[in-house]
Order: structure tokens, then sequence, then C-alpha cells
């Protein structure tokens, strides 16, 4: 059993014993611990919280604990029940609400779930609140309320609509060009909330022909949810037999966007972004935002577009502050993570699928060759294991003096820049691994460039 407590909430597998899963007890503690630290920001006031979760089997169960133990403390709670994250994100402020929870383990297996915290804007708690609520749980500071003053729990199931309404309003979506390009698309939601709300968005996108794949939300993922190349086979088959022109494939909690094309090839879920930003800045200039682990290839597009790209360290809520911080139209991360501020600061998966359907209709091309139309780039992801007693930071700096006459930056991890091509190195805050990650213009030059960097850091080991 894993039970794995971060400044971004809790997460872990079901069942075991308290603290070391996802037990009724975790998630009553952690919900009472966010719930108690959002009363210490709002004092003197009746808190309102919005809940959504994604189709998991452990959903209702998970749902029905934080619920009540919100009203337990006196929050009133407005609950979607179905949701996704990027809805919760929406209703937040919509509803005028304090906070909200999102009820979800995104791309893990089912025996997983989590409870991913919001604060007033929708957006992902910072660093510093979270640590404040994690010691709140560490001491069990809470205080519940007495009888006459429980919170009220009321179901909202109207949001659905709201959000796709909101998504088809934006200026940049062009509902015409799709429905007169009169796309097939395959839709491959594992099971979850996103055979929901994906099918209803391109329906009311104009889309008539839609492949439905695993699109009933029992919670129980048909294959691995992440939606990465080797997941997606069988949608890749659909999408050939079919005839469609693409096929699109989305994690649990609709957050994260991967796109088929019309031959069965993968479009590339780092290239999402790319071709989301390229769509957003022909038509709105401005800046963009990725992570630093992302593809080269928007910062090309950005600058064919005589903008200005800016890196941020991994994580959602990095790319959110140097998004603001930079004022970008768009932004996101490679794992097909759309952010459009248009809407709200949080990766969306339906924006995603609006902005880039327009953009397809309107290129009337097929996608294989708007995906040639990009640089070409190719992600190598690997890792290095390290015992213990290894000096990770310092082997960190002998790599900065090894290559202190390449272009370096340090905003998180090492990343360098040999021309065209990168390399990151990020040590994890929870193991002795060193991530490598490695970008050139095909497979094995990637992988050789990542080989490089291991082979100095094991002759440094050595």
């Amino acid at each position: 059993m894993t039970l794995i407590k971060s400044i971004s909430g809790i997460r872990g597998t079901i069942g075991g014993n308290p603290g070391e899963g996802l037990t009724p007890v975790d998630a009553v503690k952690f919900a009472a611990a966010y719930g108690t630290w959002l009363q210490s920001t709002q004092a003197n006031s009746k808190l309102k919280v919005v809940i959504g979760r994604d189709a998991r089997i452990s959903g209702k169960m998970i749902n029905d604990l934080v619920c009540s133990t919100l009203s337990g403390l006196g929050i009133d709670v407005i609950d979607l029940g179905l949701s996704t994250t990027p809805t919760v994100e929406v209703a937040v402020p919509l509803e005028k609400a304090n906070g909200g929870i999102i009820l979800t383990a995104s791309h893990n297996p089912k025996q997983w779930n989590a409870l991913k915290l919001l604060n007033e804007k929708g957006e992902f708690i910072s660093g510093e609140d979270g640590q404040k609520l994690l010691d709140i749980a560490e001491k069990e500071s809470f205080s519940f309320a007495e009888v006459d003053d429980l919170g009220v729990i009321s179901s909202n199931n109207t949001y659905l609509e709201k959000h796709i309404d909101l998504i088809l309003n934006l200026p940049l979506v062009n509902k015409k060009a799709i429905q007169e390009a009169n796309f097939t698309i395959a839709v491959d939601a594992v099971n979850s909330t996103g055979g929901i709300f994906v099918p209803a968005l391109l329906r009311a996108l104009g889309v008539q022909n839609i492949v439905e794949l695993y699109c009933d939300p029992t919670g129980h993922f048909p294959h691995n949810p992440e939606p990465l190349p080797e997941h997606l086979t069988e949608l890749s088959e659909t999408v050939k037999k079919s005839g469609a022109q693409l096929g699109i494939s989305i994690d649990p909690d609709v957050d994260r966007l991967a796109l088929v094309c019309e031959d069965g090839s993968m479009f590339g879920e780092e290239y999402t972004l790319v071709a989301v930003a390229d769509y957003v800045l022909s038509k709105t200039p401005g800046n963009t935002v990725s992570n630093m682990s992302s593809t080269r290839a928007l910062r090309d597009v950005t600058e064919n577009h005589n903008q200005s790209y800016s890196a941020s360290a991994v994580g959602e809520v990095n790319v959110v502050l140097k998004m603001k911080e930079t004022n970008a139209v768009i932004g996101g991360e490679g794992n097909g993570g759309i952010i459009y501020p248009e809407l709200h600061y949080g990766r969306d998966a339906l924006v995603g699928i609006a902005l880039f359907l327009s953009h397809l209709a309107e290129k009337k091309c097929i996608l294989s060759e708007l995906r040639d139309s990009y640089p070409k780039y190719t992600i190598s992801k690997n890792k290095i294991e390290l015992t213990p007693a290894i000096d990770v930071d310092g082997l960190l700096e002998k790599i900065i003096l090894e290559n202190k006459q390449n272009e370096i930056d340090t905003l998180d991890g090492v990343k360098i820049y040999f021309g065209k091509e990168w390399v990151h190195l990020r040590k994890s805050n929870t193991e002795p691994i060193i991530r490598i990650y490695s970008e050139s213009e095909n497979k094995e030059k990637a992988d050789e460039l990542a080989e490089r960097m291991i082979l100095q850091i094991k002759s440094y080991i050595s």
C-alpha cells in the first residue's frame, strides 16, 4: 500500500492500514486539514467548497467521506458528482466558492485515488499553503462544528453544460469551420468521465461522427490510463478501421490530451501544446510558457511568430506562475496539458480539443501533414538510480563545471543546452534518483545524449 503526502494534496492506493494507504481515515484526516486551513484564511465567514470526481471505483466512497467531513467542519459543499479536473477549476470562481477538491489520481491505475486541492481562484494551492495544510494534518488540530452549524451538502449537475458553453463562447473556437470539416473522430476515454464530457463537447462543436471507445464511466480502466503511445494501440487501430480523421485520448480526469493521426500514428503528446500554441499565436500574438522538460518545438514556433518563450520549473503550479509573470497567452506541459488563460489557469483537455479542431479545420489538411509541419524533435526519458549515501547535489555541481562552456539553466535541477539539443537533470525529492530527459532531432541522437550524461555521472561516482 502507498500513501504520498505532498504540498499539492494526498494520493494513495485504496485499502490497507491508516497512514499506509488512502484509507477512509486518511481521506477524512486530510479533508479536515484542508477545511481547517481554509477556515484559517477566511476567519468569521461561512465557507463553501466545490467537489468533483472522476469515475474511479473508489470515487463515491471517497466523495462521501470528504463531503461529510467538510460539512462536519461547518463548510457548505457543492457536489458536482462525476466531473473533470478543469470543470471543477472553472466551477470554483463561478460559484464564488472558497476552494475546491478534485477526487482523482489522474493517470494512475484504478487502485489509486487522490485529493487534489484548489484555492478560491480554482487554481492549485501554493507550496507554502500546502505545507501549512500538512502541518495541520500532522497535528490533527481540527475543531468540528456543533449540530446547528453543520455545513449543507448540495448537488449541482449543470457544469457539464456550463463548461462547454464557456468553451464555445471563446473567440478562437471556430465552431463553423469544425462543423463544415465533417470530422469523424474516435475517442478513448478509458471508462472515466471523459466518456461523458468529450462526446458532449464534440457534439456541441458540430461533430456528428463520433466513434466511442471505452466511454462508459464505470471506473474499470481497460488499459493503463496514461495517454502514452504504448497504451493507445487499440485507439490507433480504431482510427484506421473507421476512417476517422483523428483519435482523441484523455486521462481519467481530462486534463491531458493526446492525439492519433488518420494513419494510426501518434501526433505526439509533446506536440499537442505546440499545435494549439501555433493556432493561438496566429490569432492573438503573445508570450508562451512550458516547463523545462518540454520540447523545444514550442520555443521555435513561438519565435516564428516573433514572440517570446519562457521555461518554468516542472509542475503545473510553476507553469501558471510563469505564465502570469510573463502575461503568456498560452502555455502548458509536454504531457498534453493545455493551459489557456482566456478560460482559466489550469490544464484543460476540453478547451485543448476545441482549439485544436479549430486549427485543423482552418488548415484543411490531414493530421499527419499538420504534425510534419512542425520542427521535429524527440525526447528520451531516463533515470539513474544512486545509493542514498551519494551526494546528488554535489554530482550536479560537477556536471555544471564540466559543461560550463554551454548555456546552463539551474531553475529546476540542471538543464544544459547543446545548440538546439538539451539535457535536463532533476533529482527526485523522495528517492536517490536523477531523472535525465534529453531532446534531439531523432530518438537515436536523444538517447546518445542521455547516455553521454549517464556515463559522465557514473564516472564521478566511481
